[in-house]
């Protein structure tokens, strides 16, 4: 191979790699493209919930509300930090409301959603959660088996509870002899 084939070999070597890393710088200057998109189009979204939620009949309580809680593995407790976007109360009772934009994550079915959402519920200790489209502005009341009928259980137990304290005093008072 002489000289000027090596030099050839050389430069399209270094042709190719130039190649690769200025297609390497792209796509992470795309992808960072795309992220402040995302993250533009969340803000704008969050920023006009407010607005939803009130239109909906919610109070807005708070914004950007953080709350901690502890979680156990086996036996030992881990804290967990957790901030929702607003806090919000209507008809008495106290949901979390999170924005969600883009085609999926505004859906309940999004596994990564419903999760958060379940999160937000047991965390903040609240009635449900809301859900807002970030796009469209659509605001979702949504409830969890979790506990949203408990408190209608532990009522109904309260009330079996004194029928049979009731039922053992008159049992109690028909056997005393000087009744």
């Amino acid at each position: 191979m002489t000289n000027d084939a090596v030099a050839v070999s050389a430069v399209a070597i270094a042709c190719v790699l130039a190649l690769q890393a200025c297609a390497v710088a792209a796509r992470a200057w795309l992808r960072r493209l795309r992220a402040r998109a995302r993250v533009r189009r969340a803000l704008r979204g969050e920023a006009r919930a407010a607005r939803w939620l009130e239109r909906a009949g919610f109070a807005v309580l708070g914004a950007q509300v953080a709350v901690d809680y502890d979680v156990w593995v086996d036996g030992v407790p881990s804290t967990i930090a957790l901030r929702a976007d607003y806090l919000v109360e209507r008809g008495g009772l106290r949901y979390v409301a999170e924005v969600k934009t883009g085609r999926a994550a505004p859906r309940i079915e999004t596994p990564a959603t419903r999760r958060q959402l379940l999160e937000y519920r047991v965390a903040f200790d609240v009635d449900g959660v809301v859900l807002v489209d970030g796009d469209s502005g659509e605001v979702r009341l949504v409830r969890f088996p979790l506990g949203d009928a408990a408190p209608a259980r532990a009522a109904g137990a309260g009330w079996i509870a004194w029928g049979f304290v009731a039922a053992l005093a008159f049992a109690a008072a028909r056997a005393w002899p000087w009744w």
